[in-house]
């Protein structure tokens, strides 16, 4: 095997082969670089930290070649000098504490929060992943800021009016078709679908849920305007899947792991700071 010659090498840079596994060094190297035995474990970890294929034999020589010039330059370039090593060595000290900091915890909380981990929890923790739902239709007469008190009992006297054609017999989704100012829900009968408990306006939500399959509301006030509501089905409890839940389970689990191993970790460190700092 040889090195290609590169106007670096040119330069004066001395990279000696090495045969692998020679009997002369107690660790198999694959070359020298100014008299560096670069080793080819340590070759190997660079391949497997690039995540680079070295199984071809041509491949494995065309990434040893660029890697030992980029070892021999780094070499002449320290030699040589210019360089603020001082702040080098605080930026790759930092480096450091990083990737060993990184590298523990994403390794720790891997084998910590498994799958079996979360899904342990999602058993244990049943109810916190059910949910209380309603199927509503409204009835929307909008009112906004601002308006006088005049104007708000007019809206009120329009959503009493639709009231009243329902409790005498008219069918709601053609009141709402009617009546209703809310564009969307309204094209459908006042459908406003599946609604969770507490993800509504509290008013529209304690209204809802304390009603019976069938009841229709008489006309109550919320942020948006007035409302006349009928529950059309529930309410009933619905479970999360597990799918849908089990990324945020493990990012909760991986949090809480991770912050019980840092106290843990610190509690063994012993930090000393010097009189006056």
């Amino acid at each position: 095997m040889s090195i290609k010659q590169t106007p670096w090498m040119a330069a004066g840079l001395s990279v000696t082969l090495v045969l692998f596994g020679c009997a002369k060094e107690e660790v198999p190297s694959v070359a020298k670089v100014n008299g560096t035995p670069i080793t080819a474990a340590q070759f190997d970890a660079y391949l497997e930290f690039k995540r680079l294929p070295g199984q071809d034999d041509k491949r494995r020589e065309a990434l040893l070649d660029r890697y030992l010039e980029r070892e021999a330059l780094a070499a002449v370039i320290e030699q040589e000098g210019g360089l603020n090593n001082r702040l080098m060595d605080a930026e790759l000290n930092e480096f450091r504490k990083e990737m060993v900091i990184s590298r523990y915890f994403d390794q720790f909380l891997r084998e910590k929060v498994s799958d079996e981990a979360v899904q342990n929890y999602y058993a244990t923790h049943a109810s916190d992943y059910e949910d209380r739902k309603v199927h509503v239709a409204h009835i929307l007469v909008r009112t906004q800021r601002g308006m006088s008190e005049v104007e708000r009992k007019a809206r009120l006297t329009t959503a009493q009016e639709a009231y009243s054609k329902v409790m005498a017999g008219a069918d709601f989704a053609e009141v709402a078709k009617t009546y209703s100012e809310d564009s969307i829900s309204g094209r459908k009968g006042g459908d406003l679908g599946w609604l969770k408990e507490g993800a509504v306006d509290p008013r529209f939500s304690e209204t809802v849920f304390s009603m019976q399959p069938g009841d229709v509301s008489q006309p109550f006030e919320t942020a948006f305007g007035f409302h006349v509501v009928k529950l059309l089905e529930g309410p009933v409890v619905v479970k999360r899947p597990l799918e849908a839940v089990k990324g945020d389970i493990r990012y909760q689990l991986r949090n809480q792991a991770k912050q019980a191993e840092l106290e843990r970790l610190l509690s063994k460190a012993q930090i000393v700071k010097a009189e006056g700092q």
